[in-house]
């Protein structure tokens, strides 16, 4: 087997993988042209040049490759600001603003509980943002499931994510679901305080506690606990050359050299080194069925049972319409929802069925039409 230090092994990517085959496969059809010069690719394969209408083992329409774009146009200067909303670990981009744990929490606890449960412990298929204290956690990342009962890595915000800039600039451009970019610099940096606040975090030695005052010169001191935890390095001007030499050398990421005189060329076959210790998991799987398995591909009989609107509503409608700040009138509200059947119970059901503003048809609930409308019989029976 590899032997793996502790420093996370994250950059073993698909694209990696990728490379390896198609330098190989393309390892006896590349061109014969002395002037074609081979180029390390970013992902350790190779790029060649345009040579006698071919690249690599492919021809190309090499007419396509000097047309001239004539579609589009230039975005206008409020345009771009919109779309160059990204936040850089360096601060380029964070705006100023402050916000304190306090009022973060508030923030939370009206617009983002409902999906990221108590304390951010997650829930309804929505990510957990905390599972404890950062620091202690983040020495999970080593852990490697060989048993049922094995722990393993804790993947979360504080133990995982190697800079805070990328958490601010997603809570400010897709947060809240579904009232994006809502929240004011100031809310978002309240919440960024608590979300460190309940991973148990400290900025330059200090401890987020609940009166830490979060603010752009406090955050750019946010360290990561596992800033350093991926290869390869991609901070600073030299980052995409970093990734191409690391690529380039396939003992960097377990895989063997086709050629020993070539370091871009890939092993393909007969591969693994004849002096290497395979081991493996002993006592994995289940062996014991409880029910026993089974040829049978009948399909279940279905039990008819009562519908029951009250249930199906707490399962698919009201992680939306029991809270404020989701943008859907709140279960037990008179006045929104007298806005709504005072147009008539027909266009109340019509637009649940079919959907409106972020709200998807049915709530995206797999329901009969009959279904919904006791569902929205029962919302509408209890904001009277």
């Amino acid at each position: 087997m590899l032997k793996i230090n502790k420093k996370l092994f994250i950059s073993v990517s698909a694209a990696a993988a990728l490379s390896l085959g198609l330098t190989a496969c393309m390892a006896n059809t590349t061109p014969t042209d002395t002037k074609s010069v081979k180029k390390a690719s970013i992902d350790g394969g190779v790029m060649y040049p345009v040579a006698n209408g071919k690249t690599g083992p492919y021809y190309i329409n090499t007419n396509a490759h000097n047309q001239k774009i004539e579609y589009g146009r230039v975005p206008t200067a409020k345009e771009y600001e919109e779309w160059n909303s990204d936040i850089m670990a360096d601060g380029t981009g964070l705006p100023e603003g402050e916000g304190s744990v306090e009022e973060g929490e508030e923030v939370y606890e009206s617009k983002c509980v409902m999906c990221h449960g108590d304390f951010g412990s997650g829930g309804g298929g929505y990510p957990s943002l905390s599972k404890g204290n950062a620091y202690e956690l983040h020495e999970t990342l080593v852990n490697q499931r060989i048993k049922p009962d094995t722990d393993g890595p804790v993947r979360v915000f504080g133990t995982y994510w190697p800079q805070a800039s990328t958490l601010w600039w997603y809570i400010k451009d897709a947060m809240p679901h579904p009232m994006t970019d809502s929240l004011t610099d100031d809310e978002v940096y309240a919440l960024v305080a608590y979300i460190l606040n309940i991973n148990e975090m400290e900025i330059d030695g200090q401890e987020v506690d609940d009166e830490y005052v979060l603010n752009r010169e406090k955050f750019l001191k946010i360290k990561m606990p596992n800033k350093d935890g991926f290869e390869p390095s991609i901070d600073g001007p030299n980052g995409p050359e970093n990734v191409r030499k690391y690529f380039s050398n396939p003992d960097n990421f377990g895989a063997q050299k086709y050629d020993l005189k070539d370091p871009s060329s890939r092993c393909m076959t007969n591969c693994q080194e004849p002096t290497a210790k395979v081991v493996y998991i002993q006592g994995a799987g289940i062996s014991d069925f409880h029910p026993p398995l089974s040829a049978v591909r009948d399909l279940p009989k279905e039990k008819e049972t009562a519908f029951n609107a009250e249930k199906s509503y707490e399962a698919n409608c009201a992680m939306c319409h029991s809270a404020d700040g989701m943008g859907a009138p709140v279960i037990g509200d008179k006045a929104a929802w007298a806005n709504y059947t005072a147009k008539g119970m027909d266009k109340v059901y019509s637009n649940g069925i079919n959907g409106i503003n972020g709200m998807p048809p049915k709530g995206g609930a797999d329901l009969s039409d009959t279904n919904f409308k006791s569902i929205v019989d029962y919302i509408v029976s209890k904001s009277k």
